[in-house]
């Protein structure tokens, strides 16, 4: 495991400890990965989220109106 050194300003600092202590995290090290973990995740889905956007605006222009795409996608829903 790589180690990297940190250095947060002390109320940081004392919320990283202060989860610890409420017994979610092991120490604040543990609650400082966890923080990195989830924001790579929500980078991930923010990535995710934007491809859809782009293939969203690359699509052609659709003549349907938003109630034929909703009941196409409950159709689609109840046939599973």
């Amino acid at each position: 495991m790589a180690q990297v050194n940190v250095s947060l300003p002390d109320d940081l600092s004392d919320w990283a400890r202060l989860q610890a202590t409420e017994g979610r995290f092991v120490d604040a090290s543990d609650y400082v990965r966890d923080v990195v973990r989830r924001d790579r995740e929500h980078g991930e889905q923010r990535a995710r989220l934007q491809a859809a956007i782009d293939d969203g605006r690359a699509s052609p222009i659709s003549e349907r109106t938003i109630e034929d795409i909703i009941a196409d996608g409950r159709r689609r829903h109840a046939g599973r």
